[in-house]
């Protein structure tokens, strides 16, 4: 014998998600730069057009302790509040690491470790990781799984090339004689 819901539970089911993924939309946009940010004459600022309520799009740019500017942009496989609460994840342990080393590559490796740690099946990252020093004009850039960036000018619009992702670390091991 099968049972179904009355029209009103599922209403009031459809009401509930509905709120909580407006909600989970809300912490998203938390997690995003509230202002640009200025280096002389560069300025770093973001516009937020999510196709979904909740996602797993990601970015923050922000100054390193050194007065270079750390951006990172990223993407979560999948859609939803399952790619939204990932995001976080990545978003948090970044937060972490790119306040430990500036160069994009080293970031980019141990954000890997850590997110490698947790496990989680069938969430992956695509993300590009740059560091601009406002007083060299120097920009690093790493990537994984991410295509781009793209150089604008007023002679256009060209596709720089990079190379590989991080390279994995092996744990260090000591012994003991």
């Amino acid at each position: 014998m099968k049972t179904a819901a009355p029209p009103l539970e599922l209403h009031a089911l459809e009401k509930l998600r509905e709120e909580e993924l407006e909600e989970a939309r809300a912490i998203q946009s938390v997690m995003l730069p509230a202002e640009s940010l200025r280096a002389g004459a560069v300025m770093i600022s973001h516009e937020f057009q999510p196709v979904a309520a909740a996602g797993g799009d990601f970015l923050d740019y922000f100054e390193l302790t050194d007065g270079s500017f750390g951006l990172y942009l990223g993407d979560v496989s999948g859609k939803g509040l399952p790619a939204a609460l990932y995001a976080a994840l990545a978003v948090g342990t970044l937060r972490r690491v790119h306040k430990m080393d500036t160069s994009p590559h080293d970031v980019l490796a141990t954000l890997n470790r850590r997110l490698m740690i947790r496990g989680m099946p069938r969430r992956y990252t695509a993300i590009q990781y740059a560091v601009f020093n406002p007083h060299s004009h120097e920009l690093q850039i790493a990537s994984a799984g991410m295509p781009g960036p793209f150089h604008l000018s007023a002679s256009g619009c060209r596709n720089l090339k990079l190379c590989g992702i991080p390279r994995a670390h092996s744990p260090r091991r000591t012994t003991r004689r």
